[in-house]
């Protein structure tokens, strides 16, 4: 947040705020799926009374720009529709596993830097805070089928830079070896082109129709963890929910 309501304006502060809250999501600071802060907590950065504030988030909610889930807190609304499939959480490495798949990682790059803003915001950062992302390619007996991007918090796992993730799930790291109780995670699905290099890597032709997987992993507690973008070629391998009424 870059500003506060102006008491002195002749202007109502809740929509002095919900211009300043609209204006974060078009500029892109927001991004689709992009957490607000508790409403105590945006409250008291605003200076304004939780009435106030809520009165804001309704204008928002009503323009379609803000999405209230019970349970979980306020999101960004995405600018494309997105039906919501129930399933359980669980990474790419636990399916292959659990249904005996031969595959292997190779890890193409490991690092920690800080994030562009969207992926910042998503994880809840502060501009300068720095993730762990390791890239890598998944392949199987007919040839390599995922490219993964994930970034992690590096202030919830210190450390984590030094873990061999050719040999080691991410999730199981995070859950095992630092004891984290990740809760929730949502994911978006849809059809994009091949980037060129994730189209060299998946020996597939630039521009080549992918599944891009984009999923942001919460902790129990609520906090943001991982975020991760995922490319898969859905010619040899097809992604199924399990799903029950």
């Amino acid at each position: 947040m870059t500003s506060v309501p102006a008491r002195d304006l002749p202007v109502a502060l809740h929509r002095q705020i919900s211009d300043l809250l609209r204006a974060n999501i078009a500029s892109g600071a927001w991004p689709a799926h992009f957490r607000l802060a508790p409403e105590p907590e945006l409250a008291t950065e605003l200076r304004v009374s939780r009435g106030t504030l809520r009165r804001a988030l309704s204008t928002l909610v009503r323009e379609g720009l803000l999405v209230q889930i019970k349970g979980r807190g306020t999101f960004v609304t995405p600018t494309t529709i997105e039906p919501a499939i129930a399933q359980r959480l669980s990474t790419l490495s636990e399916d292959l596993t659990a249904q005996r798949v031969g595959w292997s990682t190779t890890v193409l790059g490991a690092r920690v830097h800080v994030p562009a803003a969207p992926v910042s915001a998503l994880l809840g950062l502060s501009q300068d805070q720095a993730v762990f992302e390791v890239t890598r390619v998944r392949t199987g007996e007919r040839g390599a089928f995922a490219y993964l991007v994930n970034s992690v918090r590096t202030d919830v796992a210190p450390g984590i830079e030094a873990v061999d993730f050719s040999v080691r799930s991410l999730f199981d790291v995070l859950e095992r070896d630092y004891g984290l109780a990740i809760g929730t995670g949502r994911r978006t699905f849809d059809a994009v082109p091949a980037p060129p290099e994730v189209a060299r890597h998946l020996a597939v032709d630039p521009g080549a129709p992918l599944l891009h997987l984009e999923q942001i992993t919460y902790l129990a507690d609520g906090r943001a963890l991982e975020y991760s973008d995922v490319w898969i070629d859905s010619s040899l391998v097809k992604v199924t929910s399990i799903l029950s009424r």
